[in-house]
This record gives structure tokens, C-alpha cells and sequence, in this order.
């Protein structure tokens, strides 16, 4: 541990001790200590949203065209470049670039957009919001859509492909 070594000092009158202190416990208490608190903390976890999707069924039956959304039971946001964000309720045949409207993700426009969708769909029940990225589109522009339906409360959604009509449209817009 600690060691004390005297030394004498040649012609004078004081006597200098030299102190070596062995620093191995120390060195064994702080890892021990660091250990200790390591184990005892709580490291952050993950944040996770939940996306709410359906359980698998075994027994899957055919598709049956009842379930067909209409063009005003829906809005369909694209997520493009440079977070741009563009909506439009138009089918491939109707739509064109003064149907295509571009909004952006400050404030609450993503919400009322679809809040004021909702309200004047016929069919209310199956009202669904279609989230369609680019690929020049970003991860952080996909979790805000999905934090917007969260705030607007609609658990009616999907996500999908850009379909070619609505990509010429798109580059029309964007160029």
C-alpha cells in the first residue's frame, strides 16, 4: 500500500521522507464503483411508434371489389425532395398539376388537410389516407406524416408505391 522511505540528506539537518503510494486499490474500487452504477442504471430505450398493423389471418379469402375507396373517401399525400410534401383526391385519369397541391409540414397544415378530407368524404367509415414516398423522399418526412395522422387521429392509412400517373404529374411540378 503506501510506503514511507526515509533519505537522508548529506550535510543538512532535515531529513526528506519520500511517500510511494501503491494506487492498485484505488484503480480496483473505481472500477468497481463504475461497474455498480453501469449495471444499476437505466439505459434510454428506443423510442417506437407503434403502426398498428393487422394480424395475419390463416384463412385469407379473395379480394372482393366492395371495398373499393372511392376518389373523395381518400387524400393521397407524396412525399418528394427537399421535404415537399403534395396531396391531391383525383384518380389516374383526373389527375393534373392544379390538382396536385403542395403543402408543407409546419404548424398543423398536414392535419386540417386531412381533417377537412374526412369531413366532406360520402362515406366516412371508410375515409383512408394514402402515404405514397418518392425515392427522393426522407425518413424523417415519413415519420412526420404518420406523427400528423396520430395528432388527427386516423387509423385508417396505407403505404404504397407512387404510381406512374401520379409521377408525371409529380415532375411536371418539381422541375
Amino acid at each position: 500500500m503506501a510506503e514511507v522511505i526515509a533519505q537522508e540528506q548529506q550535510g543538512g539537518k532535515q531529513k526528506k521522507k519520500l511517500i510511494k503510494i501503491d494506487m492498485t486499490p484505488m484503480v480496483d474500487l473505481n472500477f468497481l464503483l463504475l461497474m455498480f452504477f453501469m449495471f444499476t442504471t437505466n439505459f434510454t430505450k428506443p423510442n417506437v411508434m407503434d403502426l398498428g398493423l393487422p394480424a395475419k389471418d390463416h384463412n385469407p379469402k379473395p379480394p372482393i371489389n366492395d371495398y373499393v375507396i372511392g376518389d373523395k373517401n381518400q387524400v393521397t399525400f407524396i412525399l418528394g425532395k427537399d421535404n415537399r410534401v403534395f396531396y391531391h383526391q383525383s384518380n389516374a385519369t383526373d389527375l393534373n398539376t392544379s390538382n396536385l397541391k403542395e403543402t408543407d409540414f409546419s404548424g398543423i397544415n398536414v392535419s386540417k388537410i386531412i381533417s377537412e378530407a374526412y369531413k366532406n368524404a360520402p362515406n366516412q367509415k371508410n375515409f383512408t389516407v394514402i402515404i405514397k414516398p418518392t425515392d427522393e423522399a426522407n425518413y424523417k418526412n415519413f415519420v412526420d406524416i404518420l406523427d400528423d395522422l396520430a395528432i388527427s387521429k386516423k387509423e385508417r392509412y396505407g403505404v404504397t408505391d407512387i404510381k406512374p400517373w401520379e409521377t408525371k404529374v409529380y415532375k411536371e411540378l418539381t422541375q
